[in-house]
């Protein structure tokens, strides 16, 4: 996508920090833009510097681990610009650290709630809108470098971002399909106010196994306060959107570590000759799958690609089926 004139744009944690910056350039580019944020403080700040600019921006407070308050923000969305998004960034999240041994439940359900719920909630949510509104779009979700590995300090959060690497990767292969694409951006350290996330954090899972005094979020403050700009990383993104880049990670000093982390996973994998009958029989019968379903496909005028399992309820009627692949 590179013409963001008039598209309507919903972004989640919109009125600080990444979200933030992502609703600035993606304004000044010419979005009709939603900025959806648990606190209202925040929206009444964000609002007031696009109201000096008179741009067209629209403010909802939103739990994004409301379900139902997330259908009554799609609803609101298409009563103020008439229309579904056609922009769609889940970028809200939380963070907490400590050892993965003093996680509690609490812990889990906050920080997965948010940082893998919400971005599922945006998904559930939009994606069947979209794609019956039929002007096709783009879709980001925020992951982070610590979604490729895990850490002695970042369990919940590692984990969360790791399944939401791996969602997008999935829609990213099924909306092509309805002109929708999909990325992933994986910052590092952003200059945001992340270290006060704990503030958001509901009572009903204020039990924590982590220590977060004022040394903790001292020193948060300071690793974040050198991080990227929000304006900054969101012009990477607009770039990588405008590139159709799926992975999103404008930071080269990762680059070394990707390197050692996937020759490790490729390291590990055996060699041909460690089970050669094994890997004859698992081919053959995917084989033998594809090649039924290909002439079953070429003797449907639809041309649908069925292998005998994944399908959608037949009264999804916009829900698009698989045609048949090209023949290699």
């Amino acid at each position: 996508m590179k013409d963001f004139k008039d598209k309507i744009l919903f972004v989640t944690g919109g009125a600080s920090g990444a979200g933030l910056g992502q609703a600035k350039v993606f304004s000044e580019a010419g979005c009709k833009v939603v900025i959806a944020d648990i606190r209202q403080d925040h929206l009444d700040e964000a609002l007031a510097y696009f109201r000096a600019k008179g741009a067209p921006v629209h403010g909802i407070r939103l739990d994004i681990t409301d379900r139902a308050a997330y259908a009554a923000a799609a609803d609101e969305v298409e009563e103020v610009f008439g229309s579904p998004p056609q922009l769609l960034f889940n970028t809200a999240g939380v963070n907490a650290f400590g050892p993965p041994e003093a996680s509690t439940y609490e812990d889990y359900d906050w920080i997965m709630g948010v940082c893998l719920g919400g971005v599922i909630n945006g998904m559930v949510t939009f994606v069947p809108r979209m794609i019956k509104a039929g002007k096709g779009g783009y879709i980001v979700s925020t992951a982070s470098m610590g979604g490729f590995w895990g850490g002695p300090t970042t369990a919940p959060y590692s984990a969360a971002k790791a399944a939401v690497i791996n969602l997008m990767d999935s829609y990213r292969i099924s909306l092509k399909k309805y002109g929708i694409g999909v990325s992933v951006l994986c910052p590092a350290a952003i200059n945001t106010n992340i270290h006060k996330a704990t503030d958001t954090r509901p009572p009903h899972l204020a039990q924590s196994g982590y220590l977060m005094d004022d040394r903790a979020v001292d020193t948060l403050r300071t690793i974040y306060e050198a991080g990227m700009d929000p304006i900054d990383l969101a012009k990477w993104l607009k770039k990588g959107i405008e590139d159709e880049q799926f992975y999103i990670i404008p930071y080269p000093e990762e680059r070394e570590a990707l390197e050692r982390h996937f020759k490790e996973i490729l390291d590990s994998v055996l060699p041909y000759e460690a089970d050669p009958e094994g890997v004859r029989k698992r081919k053959e019968v995917m084989q033998m799958l594809m090649e039924r379903a290909r002439e079953e496909a070429e003797k449907n005028p639809d041309h649908v690609f069925d292998i005998g399992f994944g399908r959608a309820r037949p009264d999804l009627d916009w829900v698009k089926p698989t045609t048949l692949p090209p023949q290699e």
